[in-house]
C-alpha cells in the first residue's frame, strides 16, 4: 500500500476541480450549481467545505506519525458525511422537481471516496518492539 498517499492526492486533485465543475442543472428555475457557485438557491457554497477539509487531509498525510494518521481518519470521515449531505441536500428530489446531475457531482462522490480508501491504508513505518 505504498502508493495510497499519491492516489489520495490524486483524488484532493480530482475533488477540486469537480467542485468548479456543475453538480446539478434545476431545469424548472434555470440554475445550474456547482460545489462555488450555488447562486439561486439556498445551498450556500458546499465545495469551500471540502477545500478546508482537503487542506487538513493533505497535511496530515504529509505527516509521518500516528496521531496525524488517526486525525487524517477523522477528516476523510468529515469529508465523506459533507459529501453525502450534498448528495442528500442538492442532489435528490424536492418538491417534485427532480434536479438533473451532472458529471461534476459523481466527481465528487468518488473522489471523496477514494480518499476515504486511502486514508484507510496510510504508509507508516512501525517499530517493532518484541521487549526482549
Amino acid at each position: 500500500m505504498k502508493y495510497m498517499k499519491w492516489i489520495g492526492f490524486a483524488a484532493a486533485a480530482l475533488l477540486i476541480v469537480s467542485c468548479f465543475m456543475p453538480w446539478v442543472i434545476i431545469e424548472s428555475r434555470n440554475i445550474t450549481v456547482s460545489g462555488v457557485d450555488a447562486t439561486g438557491t439556498n445551498y450556500g457554497k458546499p465545495g469551500y467545505i471540502h477545500f478546508v477539509l482537503l487542506a487538513f487531509f493533505i497535511v496530515f498525510t504529509l505527516v509521518p506519525r500516528l496521531w496525524a494518521k488517526r486525525m487524517n481518519l477523522l477528516v476523510v470521515a468529515f469529508n465523506a458525511a459533507w459529501m453525502l449531505r450534498n448528495f442528500l441536500v442538492i442532489g435528490t428530489c424536492k418538491a417534485g422537481e427532480c434536479p438533473e446531475r451532472e458529471a461534476g457531482f459523481y466527481l465528487m462522490i468518488i473522489a471523496s471516496l477514494i480518499m476515504l480508501v486511502s486514508a484507510l491504508f496510510p504508509d507508516i513505518k512501525m517499530k517493532n518492539d518484541t521487549g526482549n
